[in-house]
């Protein structure tokens, strides 16, 4: 995990990211997707650092996707040091964000709810 990296606008783990041994993250500014990431594009517009920030709770774009929505939503609820903090233990006990392209442990969920209590209580 780097951790440095911490998450996207969108929630996303770039800290755990597959492709951080040559991104340094979304909130770097050199993140392969800037050009193209509606996320990022509009928090900025908006003066936001991240999307869970924005009174709105739009869901649109990254965040019509449950990985990201719970992610953003458990940052907005406990912040993101704690996010940071479960993702570091979960990867520790054998959790994996990408383990097939970009598929991991925590894709396999309908539900955001469900997908909050595996990031705090994952076994």
């Amino acid at each position: 995990m780097k951790r440095e990296l911490g998450i996207a606008r969108c929630g996303l783990a770039c800290c755990l990211c597959g492709q951080n041994e040559t991104c340094n993250g979304c909130q770097s500014n050199e993140c392969p997707d800037k050009d193209w990431c509606m996320n990022r594009k509009c928090s900025m517009e908006k003066g936001l650092e991240y999307c869970f920030e924005c009174s709105e709770n739009c869901g649109k774009f990254m965040l019509e996707k449950i990985k990201p929505k719970a992610f953003s939503e458990f940052a907005r609820r406990y912040g993101i040091e704690r996010l940071l903090d479960c993702l570091e233990r979960n990867e520790r006990s054998g959790i994996v964000y990408h383990r097939d392209g970009i598929k991991g442990d925590y894709d396999d969920f309908d539900d955001v709810e469900k997908l909050i209590k595996f990031i705090e209580n994952a076994e």
